[in-house]
């Protein structure tokens, strides 16, 4: 039998050794001390779970290793939290900055701090060091600055999204070196300067959006050779030059949005033979015939061409495409008899060309 002295010691020593089990690293735990500091979120109190020392449980957005008990995961992402709240009203409002201790979490695999419209400041330049990062989602605040010079030194990110921010400056040469990424969104920022050359790298990039900003300068024909890419958001820019024609020669793109910029020449014959169904090339310096090459892969759920320079007639090869839901001609030169296949049409997708007739507009007159 133990003495009562010698039990005691053993409750303690216990006692000692599961805090510590249950407690953070103390350099983890002084970093999120330092990003708790540095936000402010005064209506759900989203940090008054990030109290005591065990950070792995009940913090709320917070997620570690079950092995390591190193922090691996950081959400705060305000709709997320809006449901976990439960409260029948808009998600509150989070302000502050990120903090650069948030480097300090050296076995980070996501960062998500997302749609909470006021956080502001740079993102820290340190984040490039987080080498087993794999998400970076920081859409919908208000952060300022360049993207990390470096970002390309995390070889195993595979999500980048800073959509909806007012980031500025280049896209990063490194960039391209970002081999895992399968999402970019840059969309909606005030970035400017080329898209780099060497983007085709991005092999496994399904998603690129990269629309919304001030980018300027050709479309690397590079991009082509990205075989997994589905959805390509260029719109809302001011790229220039003639749209490559291998943009219709990806085998699974289905969306290409390259509306609202200064693209000029003629529209490459490949792009309505392809298997793309979601084709917006409106509001740019398009000119020529529009290409006589619609056939049986020619699937389009939305199809847009209007305010550009095209000239003479609606192709008879339209009559062979397999499907055209919505399409929109406004706004050219466009001459000749509008063909049956499109006269499911509204007037509006035919508006303001020189001469085209037909149902839905006037009939065409007698010679």
């Amino acid at each position: 039998m133990f003495s009562p002295l010698t039990a005691l010691l053993l409750l303690a020593i216990i006692s000692t050794v599961t805090s510590t089990a249950n407690s953070c690293l103390p350099s983890e735990l002084k970093a999120l001390q330092a990003i708790k500091a540095s936000l402010r979120e005064p209506n759900d109190g989203i940090f008054n779970s990030w109290t005591g020392t065990d950070c792995c449980h009940n913090w709320l957005g917070v997620s570690c290793d079950e092995n390591t008990r190193r922090v691996a995961d950081i959400n705060l992402r305000a709709g997320t939290l809006y449901t976990t709240f439960e409260k029948a009203r808009k998600p509150g409002y989070m302000t502050g900055q990120i903090s650069p201790e948030i480097c300090k979490l050296t076995k980070l695999s996501s960062i998500t701090i997302t749609d909470w419209n006021g956080i502001s400041g740079e993102i820290p330049k340190c984040i490039s060091s987080l080498s087993f990062l794999r998400i970076i989602d920081l859409a919908g605040n208000r952060f300022s600055g360049n993207i990390p010079s470096d970002i390309g030194k995390l070889r195993h990110l595979n999500r980048l999204s800073i959509a909806d921010n007012v980031i500025t400056g280049g896209i990063p040469r490194s960039l391209t070196n970002l081999t895992s990424l399968t999402h970019l969104d840059i969309r909606n920022n005030r970035i400017s300067g080329y898209i780099p050359m060497g983007f085709g790298r991005l092999q496994y990039l399904g998603r690129a959006l990269l629309s919304g900003n001030q980018l300027h300068g050709p479309i690397p024909g590079s991009i082509s050779r990205i075989k997994r890419l589905s959805d390509l958001d260029l719109s809302r820019n001011q790229l220039s030059g003639p749209i490559p024609e291998s943009l219709g020669l990806m085998s699974v793109l289905g969306t290409l949005k390259l509306d609202t910029n200064k693209l000029s020449g003629m529209i490459p014959k490949s792009l309505f033979g392809s298997g793309i169904s979601d084709l917006n090339l409106s509001h740019n310096l398009l000119e020529g015939n529009i290409p006589d090459a619609f056939g049986g892969r020619s699937y389009f759920t939305s199809l847009d061409i209007s305010y550009n320079n095209l000239k003479g007639p609606i192709p008879k090869s339209i009559s062979s495409a397999a499907y055209i839901g919505y399409m929109d001609l406004s706004h050219n030169h466009l001459c000749g008899p509008i063909p049956k296949v499109l006269d499911h049409l509204d007037a509006s997708s035919f508006e303001v060309n020189d001469c085209l007739c037909g149902k839905p507009l006037e009939a065409c007159k007698k010679k």
